[in-house]
């Protein structure tokens, strides 16, 4: 997958056109459809880093060219008084007990 398969991936996931990722992203529309018309070879470092920027991504995931793997990411994140501290010691229990279960 090429970069620009994965800037329309991108859009599409923000619901953008070409016009806008240029207005929102603050480089030129001429530079981000000349990706599609003439190749991205010669892509800037410090365009590259501004798209990497609005969209959240790594440089390694725009540039490379391989299909992004699906990742999955389960994450838990307790703060302030909503559980008690003898609630959180029980969520870690089953935590590790659910881990205990793959061996």
């Amino acid at each position: 997958m090429g970069l620009t398969d994965k800037l329309d991936l991108l859009m599409k996931e923000k619901n953008i056109n070409k016009a806008e990722l240029a207005r929102e992203s603050g480089i030129p529309y001429t530079t981000i459809d000349g990706f599609y018309k003439k190749g991205t070879e010669n892509a800037k470092l410090s365009t590259l880093k501004k798209l990497c920027h609005y969209f959240g991504c790594t440089l390694d995931y725009l540039t490379e060219d391989e299909a992004p793997e699906e990742v999955q990411t389960l994450a838990a994140h307790f703060d302030g008084t909503e559980y008690t501290e003898e609630e959180l010691a029980e969520i870690r229990q089953f935590a590790e007990f659910v881990k205990n279960k793959r061996k």
